[in-house]
């Protein structure tokens, strides 16, 4: 991905105001990202526990999402897998992220959602750039690139259907 600024970012949000936009927190330390390791940035809100965002390019443009999750966790024994990047974490480490729909269809509270990484981290997981606390990645077939490219398209039809 390419490096991004604070303007670019702010510019690229579909599922929310131009206003909620120039309100949002925008990440403090963009020329620290690992840009050439991200299919998207992804962060969250340190001053809400509820709301994240996502930036990525989809067919040439910049495409933000808002995204909320539950703040609240109980003690879960379980694994989840990302459907993004297919990463298993035990516990919170994944979270059904929810995101108001584009157009008018959002305007009239309509939204999807999609499992995925809780700190928003897939591409760093998938590259092995982040290390996984308890969770795994299943030893796959695929080559890198491959595995790259299914998460790519998995986040693209989960961007498809905020338009649909």
């Amino acid at each position: 991905m390419r490096s991004l600024t604070e303007h670019d970012i702010r510019n690229s949000f579909v599922n929310c105001s131009k206003g909620e936009a120039k309100r949002l927190a925008v990440p403090r330390d963009l020329d620290e990202r690992p840009w050439d390791d991200l299919d998207f940035l992804g962060w969250r809100d340190p001053g809400a526990p509820d709301r994240s965002f996502l930036v990525t390019e989809r067919s040439g443009e910049l495409v933000g999402v808002t995204l909320r999750f539950p703040s609240s966790r109980r003690g879960f024994l379980h694994r989840s897998m990302c459907s993004l990047c297919l990463t298993t974490h035990p516990g919170g480490g994944v979270s059904l992220m929810t995101a108001r729909k584009a157009g008018t269809a959002g305007r009239e509270g309509n939204s999807v959602g999609v499992y995925m990484c809780t700190d928003l981290a897939c591409s760093l997981y998938l590259r092995g750039r982040k290390a996984l606390e308890s969770g795994s990645r299943f030893e796959e077939s695929l080559t890198l690139e491959q595995q790259i490219d299914r998460t790519r398209a998995n986040l693209a039809a989960f961007l498809d259907t905020l338009y649909a």
